[in-house]
């Protein structure tokens, strides 16, 4: 267990390594939706996912995670360092930058509240470093929702960007504007 969280009406929010071998199938499932057209994986097989997140598990850059609710697996949480990815040639990286990439899944009848709850949690986790000051996203342009989700939870859209695989918006949330809208609890 990397992280976990108690989120009021909803459950026991926690973050476990993602492995490849174990969970290529699950995360095959939900990358191949029509839903997650924006993860870019839609015609990918099982072996091609695990494939990527093999790779993915041989960085000390980045990081991918299944998050679950009361150990009902809801989604892939991925960190990363910019510096060490594409997005970091494409904006001037900051000392304390943090990627990341969020895909939710939470079956035909996500709780009521899930998405909102969830991204302050991530924050939380990805903030617990002290050396993290700004967390970096680039949703795909025509990611309307996401998009909209990011500007509620506080991040100030920035430049688009070309990415290898789409047209991105830049995005970022300082651990200041984030720690101003979500106080730590009393």
């Amino acid at each position: 267990m990397t992280y976990q969280e108690k989120i009021p009406d909803l459950g026991e929010l926690s973050l476990v390594v993602l492995h490849p071998e174990t969970h290529a199938e699950l995360v095959h499932g939900w990358v191949t939706e029509p839903r997650a057209a924006f993860w870019g994986m839609g015609s990918h097989s099982v072996d091609d996912v695990r494939e990527i997140y093999e790779f993915v598990d041989s960085l000390d850059t980045h990081h991918a995670y299944l998050v679950t609710l009361d150990d009902t697996p809801i989604g892939i949480f991925q960190t990363y360092q910019p510096e060490a990815d594409p997005v970091g040639e494409r904006y001037p990286v900051q000392d304390g930058d943090v990627g990341m990439h969020l895909l939710l899944a939470p079956g035909n009848r996500p709780p009521k509240g899930l998405t909102d709850a969830v991204g302050p949690a991530l924050a939380r986790f990805l903030f617990s470093d002290p050396t993290r000051q700004r967390i970096v996203v680039e949703p795909d342009v025509r990611n309307h929702r996401a998009l909209q989700r990011l500007e509620r939870e506080g991040f100030t859209l920035d430049a688009e960007i070309d990415m290898p695989d789409k047209r991105a918006q830049l995005a970022f949330l300082s651990r200041e504007r984030f720690e101003a809208n979500h106080p730590a609890p009393a």
